[in-house]
């Protein structure tokens, strides 16, 4: 049963190539742009190259290799390509090749994890491709996707509003439900001082491992780039090719740059760090730590305010402080929003109140409910 596995995952997998070839063609010969044509030709002899790893598995094991023939959907997807336009097809080989550098990661078969790789540099090519809509890849979302020229400012700007809105709207309805019950002035305090400290903790932990697990998988994606690179540098040079050449560079100018590039092992790898995976090598992605102690205290900014008025009011006036405290400072979130969005301040912020206030008022009921039941 284990020999008809295997044989059945060999075959899926040389047919899943020579389906990608077959529609990469296609779109070489519906693409109006030559070098994007040229790109897309590149593309397909890779995939060819990757049919021709899994016949030679197939035949190491004994297995009949099919004829290439592409599938009814590669023959519907080729059609569709030259009848409408490579546009109409680019999302689907996208999802394709992420599958296929999802599937090949961790094979035990020789050769899959440069594979995989080089799945997942063909996605994120086309998804660049994609962006741009026709007319071919720009410069400035192909220096998104090297990860060189990201923006840090509007990202850190969008982390710091998010995250004190979540502070925010969570204590406020964790301290009107408790609010709702009608339990003691002290009580709500230490609820909501218990509900900052958790849900601030728990946004620290989570920003934590996402950063770290990021980290952790550029660290292994450069890693098995300086494999590549030092067992495979031909098609390291052919893929550092291919980018250039989607950036408008010649034939010529793009193999002399890569060819150059390669033949320097850390050049090369720190090179092919930034413009194959989109990574920073120094950075990989910023400090965990920092990520996660920025979180803790953005979550903890927003949810104090609603607590701070039962630190020195009682009852009724207490929770109508919260209320105006923390509507003042939803206003103030859906202002900062403003910032990103472009929309007007008034509509931004009054939105932001809105939806909070109507999920105080939720929880304020809820708890109003559970107090008089649990009284009864």
């Amino acid at each position: 049963m284990a020999e008809d596995a295997t044989a059945r995952r060999y075959r899926a997998s040389f047919q899943d190539e020579v389906d990608s070839a077959t529609v990469y063609r296609a779109i070489a010969d519906a693409e109006s742009s030559p070098e994007l044509a040229e790109v897309y030709r590149n593309l397909a002899d890779a995939e060819t190259r990757h049919a021709d790893f899994w016949a030679e598995r197939m035949e190491e094991a004994g297995v009949d290799v099919p004829p290439r023939r592409p599938s009814w959907r590669a023959r519907t997807l080729a059609w569709l390509a030259g009848r409408f336009g490579p546009g109409l097809v680019l999302s689907t080989l996208d999802a394709a090749e992420v599958g296929d550098s999802g599937g090949y990661a961790g094979l035990s078969e020789t050769g899959t994890d440069a594979m995989a790789a080089e799945e997942a540099s063909h996605a994120r090519l086309l998804r660049a491709i994609e962006e741009t809509g026709a007319g071919g890849v720009e410069g400035g979302v192909l220096a998104r996707l090297e990860g060189r020229h990201r923006s840090t400012s509007g990202n850190a700007l969008r982390a710091a509003v998010l995250g004190a809105n979540d502070g925010l709207v969570s204590n406020l309805s964790l301290v009107m439900g408790v609010a709702g019950a009608a339990l003691s002035g002290g009580t709500i305090l230490v609820t909501g001082l218990a509900g900052l400290l958790a849900g601030a903790g728990s946004m620290a932990m989570g920003e934590w491992l996402s950063v770290q697990s990021s980290r952790e998988l550029y660290e292994h994606q450069i890693a098995i780039e300086a494999e590549e690179l030092a067992e495979f540098p031909e098609e390291e040079a052919r893929e550092l090719a291919l980018i250039y050449r989607s950036k408008g560079l010649s034939e010529a100018e793009a193999t002399e740059l890569a060819d150059r590039l390669v033949a320097d092992q850390a050049t090369a790898l720190d090179t092919l760090a930034r413009e194959e995976l989109g990574v920073d090598p120094e950075e990989l992605g910023g400090s965990a730590l920092e990520a996660a102690g920025a979180s803790f205290v953005l979550f903890a900014i927003g949810a104090i305010v609603p607590v701070l008025p039962f630190a020195v009011l009682m009852g009724t006036t207490a929770i109508v402080a919260s209320l105006l405290l923390s509507a003042t400072a939803l206003f103030a979130v859906g202002a900062a929003i403003t910032l990103l969005t472009g929309k007007g301040v008034l509509s931004s912020g009054g939105r932001q109140v809105l939806i909070g206030l109507t999920a105080a008022a939720l929880t304020f009921a809820v708890g109003r409910l559970i107090g008089v039941a649990v009284v009864g």
